[in-house]
């Protein structure tokens, strides 16, 4: 199983992660920027930075898994679940903290990423 899309995703992830803090970085002391801190744009934007960082562990740790037990076929359907769960959430986070309807849509990165990690977790305990 190839699962460079996987590992490219991550790089993407963590790059992303960090370019999505830059503007965030510099404005953050403020204690009123984006509606001040517990506002739901602010957290919003926060998890959405984050989500780049730790979905982008769930796409290396997935690399590193099938490549360091030699697994086989049957994860393709894994491997673009981990990428869909990649570009939906923080995705979602953006377009949340935008426009709060968005958050009915986060289903969908999270279905995607529990799928993965099931499935994954399957092909594990059959090799």
């Amino acid at each position: 199983m190839d699962v460079q899309l996987n590992l490219v995703a991550a790089w993407i992830g963590f790059l992303a992660g960090v370019v999505s803090g830059i503007v965030p970085g510099l404005l953050f002391h403020g204690e009123e920027w984006m509606g001040g801190y517990g506002s739901w744009r602010r957290r919003l934007t926060r998890l959405g930075h984050i989500s780049f960082f730790g979905i982008g562990f769930l796409n290396l740790a997935f690399v590193l898994t099938v490549r360091s037990l030699g697994l086989k076929g049957g994860l393709a359907l894994a491997s673009g679940l981990f990428v869909t769960g990649a570009v939906s959430m923080p995705l979602l986070c953006y377009l949340s903290a935008w426009k709060k309807p968005f958050r009915h849509l986060f289903f969908i990165p999270v279905v995607s990423l529990a799928g993965a990690i099931a499935i994954t977790l399957w092909k594990i305990g059959q090799s």
